[in-house]
């Protein structure tokens, strides 16, 4: 099947993209990587009237970093991102991810933005940006608000972005200390979604007592899931089977699966259990390695 007819605009500056998303409103759509989007218009599941190509938009395409956090273009490819020093020194959560993503080829052409705003559950670097504790900063013709990771993401492929806005870049901030992290995710074949995921970054005081930890699981809920209750139940604590299975306990009551043809309800709950402890064991040792 085909998509069906559309107009097509490819403007070279985030003003005319943010004036033309404007205009068209709920009629227009953004189109980057296009990995999503194309599909989903080949089956006519969406029949936009116009589409946006923002490919040309190179203020978009940046990696930068400062004192306290590292900066993502929208427009970013994931490879890139993959690839960057900065990222890998900085928030290795990230660089853990990424990899997962499809396969080399979809890191090349997908973008880190469009990850974002696709919003699936499962995906990896949301997952990655909730455990950071990361933002999104989105704009439109007239203002730009920024917007914390958490309240982002609103439902099952939907997000908190307006038909006339576009986010244009995502900051993760720059954990100082002993840090560790994990990612883990179960899939059926290397490449697929995710069935469970989990991510963790933890920080370590110098009697190796956590001070602070966020834990996200992807695939267990609409949205990508920040376990607060970890960081209230670990902090001042050390690592220990017990309290692994204490929060192990936490996570399966706190999800919420659904089922399907990949996996049922039951066994996304106990993968979420197993990557919990797994993700923040590895974690903690990391963080005790470190400095």
């Amino acid at each position: 099947m085909k998509p069906a007819k559309f107009d097509y605009y490819r403007p070279t500056t985030v003003e005319s993209a943010l004036s033309l998303l404007d205009e068209s409103g709920f009629d227009g759509k953004i189109i980057a990587g296009g990995q999503s989007l194309v599909p989903i218009m080949n089956m006519r599941l969406s029949t936009p009237d116009c589409l946006i190509d923002i490919n040309h938009l190179n203020d978009l395409d940046f990696i930068e970093l400062d004192n306290e956090k590292i900066k993502i273009g929208t427009l970013t490819r994931q490879s890139r991102v993959e690839a960057s020093a900065k990222i890998k020194e900085k928030c290795g959560l990230l660089s853990e991810a990424v990899p997962f993503i499809g396969h080399v080829q979809t890191r090349n052409r997908g973008t880190f933005g469009g990850s974002l705003v696709h919003a699936d559950p499962s995906a990896e670097i949301p997952l990655s940006l909730m455990a950071s504790g990361g933002s999104v900063l989105i704009a439109s013709k007239d203002e730009s608000r920024e917007v914390k990771v958490e309240d982002f993401f609103v439902t099952y492929l939907t997000t908190d972005l307006l038909p006339t806005e576009l986010l244009t870049e995502v900051h993760i901030p720059v954990w100082e200390g002993r840090i560790g992290h994990s990612f883990q995710e179960i899939s059926r074949r290397h490449g697929d979604f995710a069935l469970v995921a989990s991510a963790c970054q933890l920080c370590l005081d110098d009697q190796d007592k956590i001070s602070r930890v966020r834990l996200a699981l992807g695939g267990v809920e609409a949205v990508p899931l920040l376990v607060e209750e970890v960081n209230q139940i670990m902090a001042g604590e050390k690592i220990s089977e017990m309290l692994l299975d204490k929060v192990a306990e936490i996570v399966k009551s706190a999800v919420d699966p659904e089922s399907d043809l990949h996996a049922s309800s039951e066994y996304r709950r106990h993968l979420a259990t197993v990557l919990t402890k797994r993700t923040l064991q590895t974690a903690y040792n990391r963080a005790r390695r470190s400095m």
